[in-house]
């Protein structure tokens, strides 16, 4: 099956992913996938666990670690070809214009320096603040991401935090340098609903008061319904389905897609001979 047209919206593109395959030996965890994201929009990657999804956000990244590589495709980003930068030149990219929250905040932060600190290095390694600047603006981006308190918060190590504190963290972090583009990948897997809710929610005002663009990765269409304007369903390494949210919702093509939004409960239910008209 081709890969999905991503020629659908005229506007340019902040990134184009073209062909993108990510092999490990001979087998293709991610093969041939092509996408596109435009400027403020949120584009979901869904799809069920070992599908690809975390592993193209890698592949973005440039952070396949062997014996996993990039076999081929484009990664265009402010008409450069991501993947064929110099190790030097992607490292200006990551976390300065393209941001990547990860799924885990407690094994994502050091236990062992503060949440201040690991703000702070972000602005610092990219040259955007001096060193006592950093550490002001670590506590203005808690109060952003609505920590309380957060004067004294950046003082607190990781394991001081709860879960959400944690991953609002992330955020500040993947924020602190204001990025063009920002991909979450299953930023809400481990918190309760409550804590899923709020973290959303932030997400999607982050995005809107910095006119952010989101890659968001999830295999929750409820996550999707809330927060994306495009979605691409991804399975076994390929993506087999693109469209707007109330397509993708209302008028499923693809059979894994159904089966997918089968489970979601209060998800649009359409019997077999809608389906084939």
């Amino acid at each position: 099956m081709n890969a999905p047209s991503t020629s659908q919206h005229p506007s340019a593109a902040v990134l184009s992913v073209r062909h993108l395959t990510t092999a490990f030996g001979a087998v293709s965890v991610v093969d041939d996938v092509s996408f596109e994201i435009v400027a403020g929009e949120t584009l979901a990657l869904v799809g069920e666990s070992g599908s690809g999804k975390s592993m193209t956000a890698l592949s973005i990244m440039r952070l396949v670690q062997p014996p996993g590589r990039i076999a081929a495709g484009q990664v265009m980003y402010k008409d450069r070809d991501l993947l064929t930068l110099g190790e030097s030149e992607m490292r200006a990219v990551r976390g300065a214009e393209i941001s990547l929250i990860f799924q885990e905040p407690i094994t994502a932060l050091n236990p062992v320096f503060t949440i201040g600190d690991q703000i702070a290095e972000a602005l610092l390694v990219h040259g955007r603040a001096t060193k006592r600047a950093a550490r002001e603006q670590a506590a203005e981006l808690l109060r952003f991401v609505r920590i309380p308190n957060p004067e004294s918060r950046i003082a607190d190590y990781p394991h001081q935090l709860s879960g959400g504190q944690r991953q609002r963290v992330m955020i500040a972090i993947a924020l602190a340098c204001r990025p063009a583009l920002v991909i979450a990948d299953e930023p809400t897997t481990a918190l309760d609903v409550t804590i899923q809710a709020e973290i959303l929610k932030l997400l999607r005002d982050m995005k809107s008061a910095l006119h952010l663009s989101l890659l968001l990765i999830t295999h929750d269409f409820g996550v999707v319904a809330e927060t994306a304007d495009r979605v691409a369903v991804m399975r076994a390494g390929r993506i087999v389905e693109m469209g707007d949210v109330r397509q993708i919702f209302h008028e499923p093509r693809h059979p894994y897609t159904r089966e997918l939004l089968s489970a979601v409960p209060g998800a649009p239910q359409r019997n077999d001979a809608a389906r084939r008209s």
